[in-house]
């Protein structure tokens, strides 16, 4: 009886080895699950990521073979025959020497167009940003009504108010008129942007209160302010002036040709390399002020967009200060004891 184990007694650990196996095993087999897990298929997110991919990748070809193909035919010396029929610049010399005169023209027509555009846009930009009456509301949607429009709506309304100008009408500056019309509220929106979001208000406020005029505070703190603006929507009152064709096209005379214009006449010639041919000088022209426009946008959106807003921001608060400051000195120290008031430089300020 005494040998006998009592039911509650602990038995000893006879199989031992066994679970000495049992472990080795699972930790032989624990890498490879964990490998398996690492190997697992990819949820939905990766497959969104991928057709969305795939999406873009795909539009980028719809939209880019055509432009590379359009530029090759440019360059080959029978488009039909493609490469093989070897590579030449003999249609961009004959387009340069057909139509030289009108890339001078059109970029005459798009000089005046951003000269006007930036003396009478940057103003009206600033007052729209500053006022905040209905009228004014109602004037920007006026500016806005030219883009809206199509371009062929708009020369038509040129011509039957100022086509029995005959000078005007056989010149330059009427295509001007109408490209101003139309790039107009790109330069009025661009900059009433970037004064809405200023806080401009603050600064003037400051300034004047330090006795500067008008003209002053439009050229020391709004222009300045103002630069990103102004810089993004000349950039596109160029890049619209040189590539504008609708209203372009029903307001210009044999000898007033513009790049859109020409353009469409090279197509009309039933020579496609000359027609592409003209469309590289095109992208030649206008490519610079789209990479211009693009490094500008980004940079915008960026660090030193950033820290320019930081900064703005940060001036603004120093100088309500300081004219919080100068209060408070006048209302301490009256007029009639100069000697004992401290400048506001010497006055911590919170």
């Amino acid at each position: 009886m005494s040998s006998m184990s009592r039911p509650g007694a602990s038995q000893p650990d006879d199989d031992t080895p066994m679970n000495s196996i049992t472990a080795s095993a699972r930790s032989v087999t624990q890498p490879g699950t964990r490998a398996r897990s690492r190997l697992r298929a990819p949820g939905a997110r990766t497959w969104l990521a991928a057709g969305q991919w795939l999406v873009t990748l795909l539009l980028c070809a719809f939209l880019i073979v055509p432009v590379i193909m359009s530029i090759m035919a440019g360059l080959t010396v029978n488009y039909f025959k493609g490469v093989s029929s070897g590579l030449t610049l003999r249609w961009l010399i004959e387009v340069w020497t057909q139509y030289h005169g009108s890339v001078w023209l059109s970029l005459e027509v798009a000089a005046a167009t951003l000269v006007i555009t930036l003396l009478t846009g940057v103003p009206a930009g600033y007052v729209l940003a500053r006022s905040r009456t209905r009228l004014s509301r109602i004037i920007e949607e006026f500016l806005v009504l030219p883009i809206a429009l199509p371009g062929l709506a708009s020369a038509l309304a040129l011509l039957v108010i100022y086509g029995g100008f005959t000078r005007l009408r056989m010149s330059a500056a009427f295509i001007v008129v109408g490209h101003v019309v139309f790039t107009l509220p790109f330069m009025v929106r661009a900059v009433a942007a970037v004064c809405a979001s200023s806080d401009l208000r603050t600064l003037e406020e400051g300034a004047a209160s330090l006795g500067a005029s008008f003209f002053t505070r439009f050229v020391t703190i709004v222009l300045p302010n103002a630069r990103p603006g102004i810089v993004a929507g000349a950039l596109a009152v160029l890049t619209l002036s040189i590539g504008e064709f609708n209203l372009t096209w029903m307001l210009h005379t044999p000898e007033t040709k513009t790049l859109p214009v020409g353009l469409a006449d090279t197509y009309a010639s039933l020579r496609i390399e000359i027609g592409s041919a003209y469309t590289i000088l095109f992208f030649i022209m206008t490519m610079p002020l789209l990479v211009a426009m693009q490094w500008l946008g980004v940079d915008a959106t960026g660090q030193r967009g950033a820290a320019a807003k930081r900064g703005n921001a940060s001036a603004a608060k120093r100088v309500a200060n300081d004219v919080k400051t100068d209060v408070a000195i006048n209302a301490a120290y009256p007029a009639t004891n100069t000697s004992a008031r401290p400048s506001s430089n010497s006055v911590d300020t919170p």
